[in-house]
């Protein structure tokens, strides 16, 4: 079973497809699923361990999905006290240079974030708000460049109002990271609008719960069973969306959104029952499915506000403040987005709660950059440098120095002198 998910799995839009690109960039996205359960015998239990709140143990899967169309690229899954960045790290050799990888907040550590542009993809996720990014260049559309460990990168803070039908007004806020730091290519607020894209990834998740498992619980009693038809589910899951994305090629610029996978689903499972085309009498390329989708598209996708309400009593969401959302999903009517500039310069960063897991040179290429971004067209001496930070000796001030002024951190003006990146001239 898992070679025949090898064998679907990958993405399957083309680049001409609606919807599935971010200009030169294929979007996927990361995220997580563990409202899957098994049954509650030892052997179970022993792998995956009871919930502190009691009732079925979970099952934790990481999906990388293709936005656009839905489809997975690849998965992983166990017990869900492994957590979802290592899992994601299992799928990090899935991602190629001419990807968009969204993600929700959770991701955003240094480490993993280094690991995944290290694969040379690009990056638009979501950040802790408590996250302490120095302000290293302000831009005109009101993002900021900035570092994370030793990642060049840019963020965007947003308000966004939104009004619905009713007149019910509330208002959300977006911290975003990205790696895409030309702000004339890549506009603030177009990455915010981009960023919702991401939630397509629920829509994977509901075709595979709720769809083709009904809410059901898994069967198998055994870790090895439950590995079995977790590989059958996500190989079941794949086909559909493979003839989903050969049938829209029937209609050009139809949008993918306007697929449904229910129509798909059901459609091959009528055909399984009734044994239907089993042998055709001429060769049918578009088949079954690819004649009912088309001829069944959903109406073109209308903004509208989900509820998010938590249902289950025993969710650890279950005591989240109200937010201020509509009882039941609602059209929207209006929904501003406003770029917030930074409000202040801060002071160099010191060691702060939320880099406590990070390295020591880690933190220092933050300082460092920080200071060279106080006068940007100062040519900074190594030694001046070490006695700012004060808690370093020369030669390792030295060696750091020049370590990332060979990853294009920084700019080396000459021996042992050191000036920060200068912002891209104006078109």
């Amino acid at each position: 079973m898992r070679a025949l998910f090898e064998v679907l799995c990958g993405p399957l839009a083309r680049p001409v497809t609606p919807g599935v690109r971010f200009g030169p960039y294929r979007t996927v996205s990361f995220d997580g699923c563990s409202s899957l359960k098994v049954p509650d015998t030892g052997r179970n239990r022993a792998w995956l361990d009871r919930p502190a709140h009691g009732g079925y143990p979970q099952l934790e899967l990481m999906t990388l999905v293709k936005t656009g169309t839905r489809a997975m690229i690849g998965a992983v899954f166990g017990p869900t006290a492994t957590g979802e960045t290592e899992y994601a790290k299992r799928l990090l050799h899935l991602l190629r240079p001419d990807m968009l990888v969204l993600w929700d907040k959770g991701f955003d550590g240094n480490d993993f974030l280094a690991a995944v542009t290290g694969t040379g993809a690009q990056v638009v996720g979501r950040l802790r708000s408590n996250r302490r990014t120095p302000v290293l260049s302000r831009l005109a559309d009101g993002s900021y460049l900035s570092v994370i460990g030793s990642i060049p990168v840019r963020i965007v803070d947003a308000q966004i109002t939104v009004t619905c039908t009713d007149g019910t007004v509330f208002d959300a806020s977006y911290r975003l990271v990205t790696t895409l730091t030309d702000a004339r290519r890549h506009p603030a607020g177009a990455l915010v609008c981009l960023y919702h894209r991401r939630w397509e990834h629920e829509s994977a998740y509901y075709a595979l719960r709720h769809t083709i498992l009904r809410g059901r619980v898994l069967r198998s009693g055994d870790p090895v069973g439950v590995e079995q038809e977790m590989r059958a589910l996500l190989t079941l899951y794949q086909p559909p969306r493979t003839v989903m994305v050969d049938a829209a090629r029937s209609r050009h610029g139809t949008d993918p959104d306007r697929r449904g996978f229910t129509i798909a689903f059901q459609t091959a499972r009528d055909l399984v029952i009734q044994a239907g085309g089993v042998l055709p009498e001429a060769p049918d390329l578009i088949g079954t499915i690819g004649r009912r989708v088309p001829a069944r598209l959903l109406p073109p996708r209308r903004p509208r506000i989900s509820t998010r309400k938590v249902k289950s009593p025993i969710s650890r969401y279950g005591e989240r403040l109200d937010d201020g959302r509509p009882d039941t999903s609602r059209a929207i009517t209006c929904l501003d987005i406003t770029v917030l500039e930074p409000a202040h310069n801060p002071p160099l960063p010191a060691k702060s709660r939320d880099d406590r897991h990070t390295s020591t040179a880690s933190r220092r290429s933050t300082q460092v950059l920080a200071l060279l971004h106080t006068e940007p067209h100062r040519h900074w001496n190594a030694r001046d440098i070490a006695h700012h930070l004060g808690d370093i000796t020369l030669n390792t001030m030295y060696r750091q120095l020049s370590r990332w002024a060979t990853t294009g951190l920084i700019h080396k003006i000459g021996q042992g002198l050191y000036a920060a990146v200068p912002d891209p001239p104006l078109p």
